[in-house]
């Protein structure tokens, strides 16, 4: 898992639920917290990034895996 604090499986989401629940599980996480996220949405590539950034956190990896999109990231200041 990389060391990241918590992991997010959302394989079998349509958007915008993964975007979203990554969104709202950052929101939770103490600043500089890692989180995993799994998606299969075609859109999960972009979207994922942009909700991490639109909750002040920072992509730290992106990399697909077949229809599986796997993003790591830390959550922002509180």
């Amino acid at each position: 898992m990389s060391g990241a604090s918590r992991r997010l499986d959302l394989r079998g989401l349509k958007c915008p639920l993964p975007a979203l629940m990554t969104r709202k599980t950052l929101a939770t996480l103490a600043a500089g917290a890692r989180l995993e996220v799994l998606a299969d949405d075609p859109l999960a590539g972009l979207d994922l990034p942009n909700a991490v950034r639109e909750a002040g956190g920072a992509v730290l990896e992106l990399t697909r895996d077949g229809a599986v999109v796997r993003v790591v990231a830390t959550a922002g200041p509180d």
